[in-house]
């Protein structure tokens, strides 16, 4: 029988969920009893979160407050199994986080129909939760596609101009990238001859008996280009900067801050783990792949004159440094890839909501059009510069952490130093369209006549309590983390020994003939 602790994690899924099925028959119900509920299914997750946060006790190769519950599925080896490890625990606190911010601004927004907007996101939140809690691969990819769903329906019912084609658009791509990652999960399971789904299950056949190189390579393509297109993997992004750009601030929050971490997750957890070969074999398309999302997005990025567009390449540009961590397969890069995770979902999350507040004491997201706005919003204009910085990898702020251990893997391998130099680029774009940005929209002069009108004619209010308690939250967790990053690393880099080479030892690629080096690794040559 489960102990009181394993019932926890089970609570921090189904808590979200029963709050958001009360809601969808919510309709007469007064706004704050609304509020009221989703002020339960919001925190009982942060709650949950950061109590076994403090119980966790690091298990190389296992799991704490695991449960395993049946399923009727039991013959094709599918349960209900929950737990956390050094890895899933910060992703799990993440969802928790994010979720707590995302839903307090929401409760207080002008949407229409707020029960049923407020419903989405808890069901949301519950997939959210379930995802980085489940042990078992099948449930994982199910509590993924759990969550998917209400994204695309808040885009299609409360998204903004152009959210049709947008929708469209993301349904194809996540579609697409579901479908094969599904497909490469269930022949992972197959070839394996595991009789279950559980990850450490499949992790102990696979130890006895490696799969041949060749299986291993198709296996890591599958899971990567399905979990690539899901993380926005260069060139395979189009739909994210659009989609978060239409989407309700709430859907944003959760999609662009935890959700799109499903595919970087499951690379670290299950792919590069279980088919090492594979990935090595991989290892210099997901590098010129990685480069492109930091580098090319990067540039697109910089000529972004829309706020939300402008965040949507530049959460895709910062997907590129996870995959560069990763592609270290090391314990250090890994251990990277899980910081810069965390912390750009805090500080992506951060940036989507206070784009919001902007707009709606500037009536556009034209970044042209704007300026001066922080004489009017002073509070404001302070939060916008910390996501700011902290999304650029200021020291202080945990995305630093993240990108500095990335660098420091890459350079301590003796095939990944001259991917340093490319690498560092981003930091420099980023910084150019971040300290740009808040130039050009909270001083200086405004850019246009209309706009001066308005900062002299209308009373516009600077941020309000409602705002900037989830801004408070995010911003403490940045910069926690960000002064004391152990907190989540010391116990990853537990299991991320385990699991993970302490050095690189990638064979010496020839970078000018990458994709003749794979083909002879497809006709087995290698």
């Amino acid at each position: 029988m489960p102990d009181t602790n394993s019932l926890f994690l089970l609570v921090a899924i189904l808590a979200p969920m029963a709050a958001g099925a009360v809601l969808l028959f919510g309709s007469r119900m007064s706004t704050a009893t609304q509020r009221a509920i989703s002020a339960f299914g919001f925190g009982w997750p942060l709650i949950i979160g950061l109590l076994l946060y403090w119980l966790f006790q690091p298990n190389v190769g296992g799991y704490n407050f695991e449960m395993r519950m049946p399923t009727g599925l039991e013959s094709i080896g599918i349960y209900l199994h929950l737990g956390l490890n050094g890895i899933s625990m910060p992703l799990f606190m993440l969802a928790g986080v994010v979720g707590f911010a995302a839903g307090l601004y929401a409760m207080y927004s002008k949407a229409e129909r707020l029960h049923l907007y407020l419903a989405l996101l808890l069901f949301m939140q519950g997939g959210l939760m379930g995802t980085f809690a489940s042990v078992d691969v099948f449930f994982f990819y199910f509590f993924h596609e759990f969550a998917l769903i209400p994204t695309f329906i808040m885009i299609g019912m409360w998204g903004g101009a152009g959210r049709r084609g947008a929708a469209i658009e993301m349904t194809i791509y996540l579609t697409l990238g579901a479908m094969l990652s599904l497909l490469g999960l269930i022949a992972l399971y197959v070839k394996s001859g595991a009789s279950s789904f559980s990850l450490p299950v499949l992790r102990d056949y696979l130890a006895a008996q490696p799969l041949a190189d060749t299986v291993q390579g198709n296996l890591f393509a599958l899971l990567l280009f399905g979990f690539g297109i899901l993380v926005s993997l260069f060139p395979f992004h189009s739909w994210a900067p659009k989609g978060y750009a239409v989407a309700p601030t709430g859907a944003a929050m959760l999609h662009a801050g935890v959700l799109k971490k499903f595919g970087l997750y499951g690379l670290l957890q299950i792919a590069a783990p279980l088919l090492p070969v594979g990935g090595q074999a991989w290892f210099p398309w997901i590098v010129w792949l990685a480069l492109g999302n930091i580098v090319i997005i990067g540039l697109v990025t910089m000529a972004q004159r829309d706020l939300k567009m402008m965040l949507g390449y530049s959460s895709v540009m910062h997907m590129g440094y996870a995959f560069l961590g990763i592609a270290t397969f090391t314990a250090v890069g890994a251990g990277g890839a899980l910081l810069m995770m965390v912390a750009h979902g805090l500080s992506v999350a951060l940036l989507f909501m206070l784009s919001t507040c902007i707009y709606h004491r500037s009536q556009t997201f034209d970044m042209k059009e704007m300026g001066g706005l922080a004489s009017k919003a002073p509070v404001l204009a302070a939060f916008f510069v910390a996501a700011s910085m902290a999304s650029i990898g200021l020291p202080g702020f945990g995305n630093f952490w993240g990108e500095f251990t990335i660098f420091a893997a890459l350079a301590g391998g003796e095939h990944t130093s001259w991917i340093v130099l490319p690498a560092a680029l981003g930091i420099v774009i980023s910084a150019i369209y971040g300290l740009r940005a808040v130039a050009n929209i909270f001083f200086g002069q405004p850019k246009t006549e209309s706009f001066a009108q308005r900062l002299e004619s209308e009373p516009i209010e600077d941020i309000k309590g409602f705002e900037k308690l989830p801004a408070t939250v995010l911003v403490v967790a940045l910069v926690v983390i960000g002064i004391f990053p152990r907190i989540f690393s010391d116990d990853a880099n537990q299991e991320l020994s385990g699991l993970y080479p302490v050095k690189n030892e990638l064979p010496a690629y020839d970078t000018a003939a990458l994709p003749s080096e794979h083909e002879a690794h497809e006709e087995g040559t290698h």
